[in-house]
């Protein structure tokens, strides 16, 4: 009996020989707990479920394909937008060649505009002669009358001549502007097709990082939402230790120092760490209901500060977020 006293003795003394070694080397916490981006999936487009390619807490990778949507809708939206653009780029040639249209029309009226004029100008030269003969009594008032007609049917000609000119550039500068809107209502029907193209790519939707993905809760057939969550995933590739120190212990406790991370989950093997960042103030400020030393019934308890410490070790087989950890900083 003696003997398993001693025995009992010495290991208890060893024990606590090395818990406070450590202690007295160490400024150590045991409230860590593994932390990872977990993020829910939700959907882009609203639609019924036509395939599920996920099953629960599969590995999956960035860009692998987890729903399927039905997309006939999106589809048929697809193909009214590109049917409208057809009809713009369509209108925009017919406009085109109405432009050209158009400014032959102004040469042709250019030539009708030359021969007005020629044949006003040889109405003038008959009308001053006939003015003349008239003077001296070689012609007749009708003969006169008959070609002062024909002078004002020829300035008559060279006036409308000259107006449809005009009308025809008018007629120009109007297509031309139309050919600006025509141009607009391009620009918009694009956006339009663009638009539902995104939507229609909406209708697959794919991991956004290479992760674990949660618990299944859809079903094919299932109509959804745009913006319900499908399924949560879990980052595989980053997870750090958010570990909370008493304020007593942070003078040894500052960014880019070492420490160590031993994982209740994983006895026997330790984690090198660093610390990458220190909470701006104690935990209990973040809380919903932070505590007020005002109130009278202040009773002085230590304050834990969160430090975020990451893994440098490149392996971290195992380690899952939410796990219990205990992380050592030396002093």
């Amino acid at each position: 009996m003696t003997i398993v006293a001693v025995i009992i003795i010495i290991v208890a003394g060893i024990y606590f020989f090395g818990f406070f070694s450590r202690s007295s080397a160490y400024e150590e916490t045991n409230d860590a707990q593994v932390e990872a981006y977990i993020n829910p999936v939700s959907a882009r487009a609203a639609g019924y479920i036509q395939q599920i390619k996920f099953e629960e807490n599969q590995l999956v990778k960035q860009g692998d394909t987890l729903v399927i949507l039905d997309d006939r809708e999106y589809r048929n939206k697809v193909q009214e937008a590109e049917a409208a653009l057809e009809d713009s780029h369509a209108q925009q040639i017919v406009l085109a060649a109405s432009i050209a249209a158009a400014k032959t029309g102004t040469s042709i009226n250019m030539d009708q505009i030359s021969s007005a004029e020629t044949r006003l100008w040889q109405q003038k030269q008959d009308i001053r002669r006939y003015e003349n003969l008239v003077k001296e009594e070689a012609a007749t008032g009708q003969e006169f009358e008959q070609v002062k007609a024909k002078y004002d049917i020829a300035v008559s000609e060279s006036n409308a001549a000259k107006n449809t000119l005009k009308t025809s550039y008018s007629k120009i500068d109007e297509l031309k502007s139309r050919q600006a809107l025509l141009a607009a209502d391009i620009k918009r029907k694009t956006t339009q097709l663009e638009f539902a193209r995104i939507n229609l790519n909406y209708t697959i939707i794919t991991a956004p990082y290479t992760g674990r993905l949660g618990r299944k809760t859809i079903q094919e057939g299932q109509q959804i939402q745009a913006g319900q969550p499908l399924v949560v995933i879990v980052n595989e590739n980053t997870k750090w230790v958010i570990a909370n120190f008493k304020e007593t212990q942070m003078s040894n406790v500052y960014e880019g120092k070492p420490a160590e991370i031993v994982l209740d989950a994983i006895p026997g093997r330790t984690f090198k760490g660093k610390i990458e960042s220190v909470s701006a103030s104690t935990g209990a400020k973040f809380s919903l209901l932070p505590p007020d030393n005002a109130t009278g019934n202040f009773v002085k308890i230590t304050q834990r500060i969160p430090v975020k410490v990451v893994f440098t070790d490149s392996s971290l087989a195992g380690v899952k977020a939410g796990m219990s950890a205990t992380v050592s900083v030396k002093k």
